[in-house]
């Protein structure tokens, strides 16, 4: 079965592992973001910080921009543009 995300095709071949590395974890952070408000939005505490799953989640987030951001760095400018657009 194919995964349901939007390949990024990139501009010079040999930088596409890269791109697909970039672009997966832009995906998990996503995911983690959208978990991380739900919940934000569930919780009881006064403070999202005391939550432990909003912890969870924001770990998560940390995580994943931080390799996102890891494997951007690899790219050149033109082929970050290119996963930017993806994600714009």
């Amino acid at each position: 079965m194919k995964d349901i995300t939007t390949e990024v095709k990139a501009v010079n071949s040999k930088y596409q592992s890269v791109v697909n590395k970039a672009v997966n974890w832009m995906e998990k952070y996503e995911l983690a973001n959208d978990q991380r408000n739900i919940a934000s939005d569930n919780s009881e505490h006064d403070y999202e910080e005391d939550d432990k799953l909003w912890r969870k989640w924001d770990r998560r987030c940390i995580k994943a921009y931080d390799k996102y951001l890891e494997y951007m760095e690899e790219l050149p400018k033109r082929e970050q543009d290119k996963v930017e657009r993806r994600f714009a």
